[in-house]
């Protein structure tokens, strides 16, 4: 460190990258960036793509990925770890022996399972490879609805039943899970679940409620999320906190009325400092 230098905590994000700049790894440099944190990277696919779909996608090699993590870790240590895109069972294997290796903490894991589409974005193996091998490693998974579908294997078609899934996927996991709304459902209301918090023995359950945004400007809601929730964290804040604001960010970042793109546009993630120079 330089004479009279400081610093600041550093989130590492894990994710493709996507070319048009609204999800993925650059969501997710954007995100941190806009928390007034240092944004580190390990890029597992380069995709070529933009709001109206994705064209190519190239992956990287395990090896690649693997060498990745462990240079940032070598020398600039992050605080959290956001984990998005995984596109193969060898990547997942990659990126959990590398985050054990390393003892990460704060790992937050978005699994993009089904895309916004409703797409399915990853193979059986690579889906069953993530489950067993990095959401234990997980302080809090991310799922919307059709994913925590697909990770409980049944249908989640109303509150009762995200409050459910959140507490058995927690449950099966050991680790805390916030099933997001907005998918079919009404309004835009997530829940968290933490396993059983010191000496409470229950889970504890939060309800995170928030007006729907009507707008259809939604590439990378779930990147920018999900890296938010991991800047909170990298900065000590408590789990319910960091969601709590996570989703605050993401509900000024959807309103703030960006239009760009000829298909799902991105959101504004840099919405707190356009009002700030306009104020």
């Amino acid at each position: 460190m330089g004479m009279g230098g400081w610093s600041v905590p550093a989130v590492l994000a894990i994710a493709g990258s996507d070319s048009s700049g609204g999800a993925g790894i650059q969501a997710d440099i954007k995100t941190i960036s806009a928390h007034g944190l240092f944004a580190e990277t390990a890029i597992t696919a380069l995709t070529a793509q933009n709001t109206c779909g994705v064209r190519d996608v190239m992956e990287a090699t395990p090896e690649m990925v693997a060498e990745q993590i462990d240079a940032v870790f070598e020398d600039i240590p992050p605080a959290a770890v956001k984990v998005g895109m995984v596109p193969s069972a060898a990547i997942a294997e990659a990126i959990a022996a590398r985050l054990e290796r390393w003892g990460a903490r704060n790992v937050v894991v978005d699994p993009v399972m089904v895309a916004t589409s409703g797409a399915r974005l990853m193979g059986d193996d690579a889906a069953s490879a993530l489950v067993a091998r990095l959401l234990p490693l997980a302080r809090v998974i991310t799922p919307n609805i059709p994913e925590a579908s697909a990770l409980l294997g049944e249908p989640v078609r109303n509150e009762d039943e995200q409050e459910l899934a959140a507490l058995a996927l927690a449950g099966r996991l050991g680790c805390a899970v916030l099933v997001k709304g907005g998918h079919g459902v009404a309004d835009a209301s997530d829940v968290l679940v933490e396993s059983a918090v010191e000496d409470e023995g229950a889970p504890r359950v939060t309800w995170l409620r928030a007006p729907r945004v009507e707008t259809a400007n939604t590439h990378g809601t779930g990147c920018t999320l999900s890296s938010a929730i991991a800047c909170g964290l990298a900065e000590g804040r408590e789990l319910p906190e960091a969601v709590a604001r996570a989703k605050d960010y993401l509900t000024g970042a959807l309103s703030a009325g960006l239009d760009l793109g000829h298909g799902s546009g991105p959101v504004d993630h840099l919405w707190r400092q356009r009002a700030g120079s306009r104020a």
